[in-house]
C-alpha cells in the first residue's frame, strides 16, 4: 500500500533528542526533587492540612515536568530503537527515572501513614481534589514495609526474581520457529511466526500454532521453573506484606473489591454458552463440523479481502466518532491535525500499538504499525479512544488523577471500537460484509470476556496448588491450563496436543509482582458494553454522561463511575447487561447467516 509516511511530530515535547534542551530538563527535575527531598522527608508525618495541600502541589509539578522527559525518550526510542541517539537518550532517562525513584520512594509511605493516622485529613476541603488519591494510599499502607525493607525487595527482585521474567521474554525472542506458508517452508522469529495464527490460509495457521508450541513444550520445564518461582515468590510477598489473598494486591491497584470481581467471574462463568454458541457459528460459517484451536480467531475462509488507505481510515474514525457528539470528536481530529499519530510501519519501530498521555501538552501521541487490514481500522479506533479519554481528563484534573486503573482506562477505547462498528454494519454493501465485522468483534470481545477469565481462573488455581504444597511440574501447570481452558470452551473446539503449553507464552504470568494482570480487560469489555447499552436506550441524553465519567480520571472510585451511568457495578446481575450486548452481535450476525 504506497502511502506518504505517518509518523509523529515530537517536536512540541522538544525539539530533538540531541537539543541541550533536554539535558537541561533533566537537570531542572533533579534540582526540583533534591529540593523536594530536603523541604518534605521526614517531615510529613506531622503536616496539618494545609502543609500536605502544598506538599502534593509540589509533587505534581515535579511529575509533570518529569513526564515530559521519559515521554520524548519513551516516544523517540519507539519510532527507531536502533538509532544510537534514541538508545542513549532512552538509557540515560531510565536511569534518571530509576534515581529519582528512589529518592522520592519515602513520599507514599509518608503521606500514607499521616493519613492513616489521620484520616479525617482526607475529608477537609482543603484537599478536596486529592481526596481520592489519599483514600488509595490509606489502603496500601497495612502493606506497606518500612522503607529500608521496601529498598531490599526492590534490591531482591532485580537480580532474583525479574531474572525469571526475562529468561521467558529471551527464550522467545532468540528462537526461530520452522512454518511452512502456503507450502513453502520458512523459518521465523516469535513474532512473525506468531503473527501468522490469524493467517488467511488454514495450513499456515496450523503449521504456525504446531511450531511455536511443539518447541515451547520441548522446554517446557524451563517455562514451568520459571512461572513456579515467580508465583511462590509472590506468595511470601504476600504473607510479609499481609494480603489475604493473592489477588489482593491487583485489587488494590485497581481500586475494586474482591466481591466485585468474584461476581464478575461468576456472571462469566454462568455465561460461557453464549461463546460456545457462537464457536458453533463460526464453525459453521467456515463451513467445518467442529473449529480447531486455529481457527477461533481466523478469517472467513470466504471473506472478501477489505482493505483501507491511511486517509480511508482516518475518515471513518473521524466519523463513527463524530456520530456520537461533534465535540467528542475533537480530540480525535486534534491527533492528526498535531501529527501526534505515528502508523507507518518500519525497520526499528516497536512492535504493537499503544497511546501514551501528555500531560503538559493536554494531548497524546499514539503508536501503531498500519497496514490497511480491517484490524488496523480497529487498531486506530482504539488507540484514538485512549486519546480522547486523556483529552478530558486532562483538562479536568491534576496529575496525580490521571492514573486511571485499568478497570476503567479501556472505556473510552472500547466504545471508540463500538461507533465503529455501528458505522461499518451501516455502510456494508453486502451481508458477507457484515459478517466479517461481526466475527472481528465477537472473535475479539469472546476472547476478552471468556478467554482470559479463564486465564485468571488457572492463575488461582496454581496459587492453591502451591498452597496445598503440589509441586508444579511442566505437566502438572499444563493439567490446571487444560481445566480452566476447557471450563471456558467445553467441546466446542479441537486442541492439538502441542497447546497443552499454550500458556508458556503469556508474559502477564511472568510479570514479578504484578499480579492477576487478567481480569481488568473482563471487566472493561463488559463495562463499556454496559455502557454502550446505555448509550442505545437514551441516546443523546447519555452523551454528558459519558463526557463525565472520563472528565473523571482516578478522582472517583470505578463504583462512582458507574454510578454516573446509573449502574451498580458490585453485584452480579450488572455484568449481565455487558453480555447481553454480545449476545446482541450474536444475534444480528445468526440473523444474516441464515
Amino acid at each position: 500500500m504506497a502511502q506518504d509516511e505517518i509518523a509523529w511530530d515530537l517536536s512540541e515535547v522538544f525539539p530533538s533528542v540531541t537539543d541541550a534542551s533536554v539535558q537541561k530538563a533533566m537537570e531542572e527535575i533533579t534540582r526540583l526533587a533534591e529540593k523536594f527531598v530536603n523541604e518534605h522527608r521526614g517531615k510529613i508525618r506531622d503536616f496539618t492540612a494545609n502543609d500536605l495541600a502544598v506538599c502534593l502541589q509540589n509533587y505534581e509539578v515535579f511529575l509533570a515536568k518529569l513526564r515530559d522527559v521519559t515521554l520524548f525518550a519513551e516516544l523517540s526510542f519507539a519510532a527507531n530503537m536502533t538509532l544510537p541517539e534514541t538508545q542513549a537518550l532512552r538509557d540515560k532517562t531510565m536511569r534518571l527515572e530509576a534515581k529519582l525513584g528512589k529518592m522520592m520512594a519515602f513520599f507514599d509511605l509518608e503521606v500514607g501513614e499521616l493519613v492513616y493516622k489521620k484520616p479525617e485529613l482526607v475529608n477537609n476541603p482543603v484537599l478536596s481534589n486529592y481526596k481520592h488519591f489519599l483514600e488509595r494510599l490509606q489502603r496500601k499502607v497495612p502493606h506497606q514495609l518500612s522503607e529500608t525493607e521496601e529498598r531490599l525487595i526492590i534490591e531482591k527482585d532485580q537480580f532474583g526474581v525479574n531474572a525469571w521474567e526475562e529468561i521467558q521474554a529471551k527464550w522467545l525472542n532468540t528462537r526461530m520457529f520452522e512454518v511452512v506458508i502456503k507450502g513453502e517452508k520458512k523459518k521465523l522469529p516469535f513474532g512473525a511466526a506468531y503473527g501468522l495464527f490469524t493467517h488467511p490460509d488454514r495450513a499456515t495457521r496450523e503449521s504456525a500454532y504446531k511450531s511455536v508450541f511443539s518447541l515451547v513444550g520441548k522446554d517446557g520445564e524451563i517455562f514451568a521453573s520459571a512461572f513456579r518461582n515467580i508465583c511462590s515468590d509472590w506468595l511470601s510477598v504476600c504473607e510479609w506484606r499481609k494480603y489475604s489473598s493473592p489477588i489482593e494486591a491487583s485489587l488494590i491497584e485497581n481500586d475494586v473489591d474482591h466481591q466485585t470481581i468474584s461476581n464478575l467471574f461468576k456472571a462469566v462463568e454462568e455465561n460461557v454458552g453464549i461463546y460456545q454458541h457462537y464457536l458453533k457459528l463460526k464453525a459453521k460459517l467456515m463451513k467445518l463440523p467442529k473449529l480447531s484451536c486455529h481457527d477461533i480467531l481466523a478469517p472467513l475462509p470466504d471473506a472478501p479481502d477489505i482493505k483501507f488507505s491511511f486517509d480511508e481510515a482516518k475518515d471513518l474514525v473521524i466519523r463513527a466518532y463524530n456520530s456520537f457528539d461533534e465535540e467528542y470528536a475533537f480530540a480525535v481530529k486534534d491527533m492528526f491535525v498535531r501529527r501526534h499519530i505515528d502508523a507507518t510501519p518500519r525497520y526499528g519501530k516497536q512492535h504493537g500499538a499503544f497511546c501514551a498521555g501528555w500531560y503538559n501538552g493536554k494531548s497524546a501521541y499514539v503508536l501503531q504499525s498500519f497496514n490497511g487490514r480491517l484490524n488496523d481500522l480497529y487498531t486506530l479506533a482504539h488507540e484514538l479512544g485512549h486519546a480522547t479519554h486523556d483529552y478530558y481528563c486532562q483538562r479536568n484534573q491534576t496529575i496525580l488523577n490521571v492514573r486511571i486503573p485499568m478497570v476503567v482506562a479501556e472505556t473510552a477505547s472500547i466504545f471508540g471500537e463500538l461507533l465503529l462498528t455501528d458505522l461499518l454494519l451501516k455502510e456494508a454493501k453486502t451481508d458477507m460484509e457484515k459478517k466479517v465485522i461481526l466475527c472481528r468483534i465477537l472473535d475479539g470481545a469472546g476472547r476478552v470476556i471468556f478467554s482470559v477469565t479463564a486465564r485468571a481462573w488457572f492463575e488461582q488455581s496454581i496459587y492453591e496448588a502451591i498452597k496445598r504444597g503440589e509441586y508444579l511440574s511442566h505437566e502438572t501447570i499444563c493439567k490446571y491450563w487444560v481445566a480452566a481452558r476447557d471450563k471456558t470452551y467445553g467441546d466446542t473446539v479441537e486442541w492439538f496436543n502441542e497447546m497443552l503449553s499454550e500458556w508458556t507464552i503469556t508474559p502477564h504470568y511472568y510479570m514479578a509482582n504484578f499480579r492477576f494482570y487478567n481480569y481488568p480487560y473482563v471487566y472493561a469489555q463488559l463495562f463499556v458494553y454496559a455502557l454502550y447499552q446505555k448509550y442505545v436506550e437514551q441516546g443523546k441524553a447519555f452523551i454528558p454522561k459519558m463526557k463525565q465519567i472520563l472528565s473523571a480520571g482516578s478522582s472517583l472510585t470505578p463504583v462512582e463511575i458507574g454510578k454516573i451511568a446509573g449502574f451498580d457495578v458490585t453485584i452480579k446481575d450488572f455484568w449481565q447487561i455487558g453480555i447481553k450486548q454480545y449476545e446482541s452481535f450474536l444475534t444480528e450476525l445468526e440473523k444474516i447467516s441464515q
